[in-house]
């Protein structure tokens, strides 16, 4: 084999990897839009507690936790039939799982998340 056939083949395989190698990054970067996209929809999707359920909710949140104030909500929550977050007054944020008749099922603060 001549040194003109063996620099082609070198380059085409060159050209082939390079190809593949863009071909991967476009696929990871794909993938990545695509599960951010997937996450934005959720939170989307998470519907707000509303009318007396909002006020029983909330109360029931509050007086768990003792402090603070209400600062969102959500129904369906796949730790309970409601979740409340609350803001302390140190500015933590815990969020209050609660049944569909408002009975306290657990919690989950911000620290809590940081040790995980």
């Amino acid at each position: 084999m001549d040194k003109t056939t063996e620099r082609t083949i070198l380059k085409v395989t060159l050209g082939l990897l390079v190809v593949m190698i863009l071909a991967t990054g476009v696929f990871i970067a794909s993938a990545v839009t695509s599960q951010k996209s997937q996450e934005d929809d959720d939170d989307e999707n998470e519907a707000a507690i509303t009318g007396s359920a909002l006020e029983e909710a909330s109360a029931a949140a509050l007086n768990y936790i003792g402090q603070g104030r209400v600062t969102e909500t959500e129904v369906g929550d796949e730790e309970g039939y409601y979740e409340v977050e609350i803001t302390l007054d140190n500015g933590q944020q815990v969020d209050v799982h609660l049944d569909e008749n408002f009975n306290v099922l657990g919690h989950e603060s911000d620290s809590d998340e940081e040790d995980d």
